[in-house]
């Protein structure tokens, strides 16, 4: 029963950070304080029932600051209660989305993002939440509709003279103590920080001498479940939202659970992942909770704290939970200013600033598609700049199959095989035999590149083609669309006497060629199995007087053996 007691331990430290990260990510999203701490409580316990790791925490996340705020905050005219029932309604709309998803077995989708894209619109996300927190730390309120309105508050309000150097004090204080206390993990630096920065504001009454923001009281108990109501005109951005959400959210769950799955040698299952932050979500989503996440910052103190099982999650639910039943004014003297500094630490740590250093020396267009989303999401907005970042990875995957490498091949003395001409100058070809090497999946966004560049390299032949053989083994798809072109290509081939043969190509690529009736069409002699069989059987055919660099080394080796003998 150790890991019963490592749990215990583990849950309470948890606390330390689940309750000021709560309140200030919901308030940075635009929904009162009491929303974060009731999607913790809740989002911990529905993982707990379905989630496949064993310490991995969710609770609301900086990550999803900004895409809630861009909701809430045009739709709910500053009416608390709106605010409420559009970022449950968000977590709803995400919760269902990533159970189908999940049960569909869909948890693949978030690796056709490449790392460049999710950095760029994560290092956006981070830029915005940043500015966004920015007057708050410094004492004043200031909004705009988008980054640069609110650049430009901000710039008003500082040359203004409009912020309260107590609270600006106090929340650069807290900035400074969460990063400084970062260097000892064990510590809850987070709480340690926020709890210094309100007794300074209790003990010297800070908030009636100084007018410094506090956050006030907080509801007493916990909520009854409902289903959050919203207005018909805001259907359509809640939809998005919420698919923005479980985009982000499922995101950064399934990388963190690869991780912790990788440290103790297990296998993470994504789509159960996806399943369970679904549940969690619409949890959240029917308790007036907000959207939540898989957390990079909760997770690691749940772990350094010696988290066995997923019930340390349930015993800092419970904590928050009690507190909220018994001393639910035990945060009221918080100062707004140090909650800002909570999601500013957290914002920066969203940054990726190192690896994006190494894609840029090794390849540069990469980066340049990382920043490209980076300003994205910082110009038009959080969700419209997720929604460009999943164009542009539509994209980026099509291009490489769009216009793939390919090559005619020849034989090199001395390296066995075929190899790319181009590489290899030296390289002898056959007479009359164009061997063409097909690099990607055959279909009909590259069908019409491939047919150009099949017929460019017999063009480009030094002799006459008789046959062209397609070495087949990259092509690990093909569709109608490229079966059609094929069979056009085959036709414009025979009409100028050269047989199209296929060699190396996989057999379910042959099955869908047989289905699509073309492998009857083109009949079974013009498929080989090798590249070498195909040259054999050309030469044969076709009486082709060709010498292999391999069998006059043969025949050398065979001439020494007979001068050895007696």
């Amino acid at each position: 029963m150790a890991w019963l007691r490592h749990d215990l331990v583990a849950g309470l430290a948890l606390t330390a950070v689940l309750l000021p990260v709560g309140i200030a990510y919901a308030v940075a999203a635009g929904v009162p304080a009491i929303s974060g701490l009731y999607a913790t409580i809740f989002g911990l316990l529905a993982y707990a029932l379905f989630g496949p790791s064993r310490v991995l925490v969710l609770g609301p996340d900086s990550s999803l600051v900004a895409l809630i705020l861009g909701v809430v905050l045009p739709l709910s005219g500053g009416d608390a209660q709106r605010a409420v029932a559009l970022a449950g309604m968000m977590a709803l709309v995400s919760g269902m989305l990533c159970i189908l998803a999940g049960t569909a077995r869909l948890g693949f989708i978030t690796e056709l993002l490449s790392k460049p894209i999710r950095y760029g619109y994560m290092n956006g996300i981070a830029l915005t939440v940043l500015v966004s927190q920015l007057p708050t730390l410094f004492g004043f309120s200031a909004s705009g509709e988008g980054f640069p309105d609110e650049i430009r508050a901000l710039i008003d309000g500082l040359l203004a003279h409009r912020s309260n150097w107590v609270s600006s004090a106090l929340g650069v204080g807290t900035l400074s103590a969460i990063l400084l206390l970062k260097r000892w993990k064990r510590l809850p630096g987070v709480l340690l920080a926020v709890v210094g920065a309100t007794l300074i504001v209790v003990l010297l009454n800070l908030s009636t001498s100084a007018g410094v923001p506090v956050l006030g009281p907080l509801p007493q108990g916990l909520p009854a479940i409902s289903l959050p109501m919203i207005r018909s005109g805001d259907i359509v951005p809640v939809l998005l939202g919420g698919l923005a959400v479980a985009l982000v959210s499922f995101a950064d769950t399934s990388m963190l659970s690869r991780a912790y799955a990788a440290r103790v040698g297990a296998a993470s299952d994504p789509d159960q992942e996806m399943v369970a932050l679904g549940a969690a979500n619409l949890a959240a989503g029917l308790l007036q909770g907000i959207p939540i996440s898989a957390s990079a910052s909760r997770t690691p103190v749940a772990e350094a704290a010696g988290a066995q099982t997923q019930l340390a999650g349930v015993v800092g639910a419970m904590a928050v939970a009690g507190l909220l039943m018994w001393a639910p004014n035990l945060l009221g003297s918080l100062p707004k200013a140090a909650l800002a500094a909570v999601v500013i630490a957290s914002a920066l740590a969203l940054f990726e600033i190192n690896d994006l250093r190494r894609i840029y020396r090794i390849q540069r267009w990469e980066f340049w598609l990382s920043i490209g989303c980076l300003i994205g999401v910082v110009v038009l907005g959080a969700i419209p700049g997720i929604g460009l970042a999943i164009v542009i990875a539509v994209i980026e995957f099509l291009w490489d199959g769009w216009r793939p490498h390919c090559a005619v091949l020849g034989r090199v003395d001395g390296v066995k095989g075929y190899h790319d001409v181009t590489r290899y100058p030296a390289a002898r070809i056959v007479p009359g035999l164009v061997l063409f090497r097909w690099d990607a999946p055959l279909f009909f966004a590259n069908a019409e590149f491939f047919r150009e560049s099949v017929l460019d390299a017999v063009s480009n032949s030094p002799t006459p083609v008789r046959w062209l053989v397609v070495g087949a083994e990259p092509i690990t798809s093909v569709d109608v669309t490229s079966s059609d072109v094929l069979s056009e290509l085959d036709s414009t081939l025979r009409q100028a006497g050269i047989d199209l043969c296929f060699a190396e190509m996989k057999d379910p690529v042959k099955d869908k060629l047989k289905r699509f009736g073309l492998f009857s069409r083109l009949g079974e002699q013009r498929f080989f199995a090798t590249m070498g069989e195909a040259v054999g059987r050309y030469l044969e055919s076709e009486s082709v007087a060709w010498v292999d660099w391999e069998d006059r080394a043969g025949d050398t080796a065979n001439d020494t053996a007979r001068a050895l003998l007696p």
